[in-house]
């Protein structure tokens, strides 16, 4: 994979190990304002990563460095996923600008960059995050478009087992100990729709959206 180099001076040193790919949409009308934005000192913001539409990949930030594309997130505990993620960001116009289908081209390219990122870092298959799962108070990117279910297929994710217990789950209790944060449930049964039930975003946990729920639990031998 070719990388194009666009040092950001926005990061530090981080204070965790890293064990997360967090998948962010840029929410900017073109790969190249994105790139400037995320490399500009004035914006305070960055990612390790930045995939344009056709499949160009653009290196922000060095992978042993903490980039800043998190900011207040919550997953199993940890409030500071900046130091434990690597984030990547794929140009979309996101929904402020009219959100549209992650090309082909660019899906590939994050597939091959995130199969790197994981021998590397020894990423968790649990540990394939996108921004709306960490902060969904805040974010819905990647938003409901993009293919959970295809990488989970290639190892990079966790999907549903279909074949569903009948016992009973707390609903709250369920999500948090997957790792999400229910401060603002309403939110949370959101985010976890976008990303497992895409089809239905609607905030309500129905019998389908809970089936979901246990047979996540069937893929997870301990808490991811």
């Amino acid at each position: 994979m070719t990388l194009i180099q666009v040092p950001s001076p926005n990061f530090n040193e981080r204070a965790l190990d890293v064990n997360t790919i967090l998948i962010h949409y840029t929410d900017m009308p073109t790969a190249q304002k994105a790139v400037h934005w995320l490399s500009n000192p004035l914006s305070q913001v960055s990612a390790h990563y930045l995939i344009d539409e056709e499949g160009q990949t653009y290196q922000l930030v060095r992978e042993e460095k903490r980039a800043w594309h998190a900011g207040e997130s919550y997953w199993q505990g940890c409030t500071d996923l900046n130091s434990c993620s690597i984030g990547i960001e794929l140009a979309n116009r996101g929904h402020h600008y009219g959100y549209l289908p992650f090309p082909i081209a660019q899906i590939n390219a994050l597939l091959r960059l995130c199969e790197g990122i994981k021998k590397r870092w020894y990423i968790p298959t649990s540990r394939f995050l996108g921004h709306s799962d960490v902060a969904p108070r805040r974010k819905q990117d990647p938003g409901h478009l993009f293919p959970w279910k295809t990488f989970a297929k290639e190892g990079l994710g966790l999907w549903p087992n279909d074949n569903i217990s009948s016992t009973e789950i707390d609903i709250l209790d369920a999500l948090s100990t997957i790792g999400y944060e229910t401060v603002s449930p309403s939110h949370t049964f959101f985010a976890f729709q976008r990303h497992f039930q895409p089809q239905k975003i609607d905030g309500i946990f129905n019998e389908e959206t809970i089936s979901l729920l246990k047979g996540l639990f069937k893929t997870i031998e301990k808490p991811i």
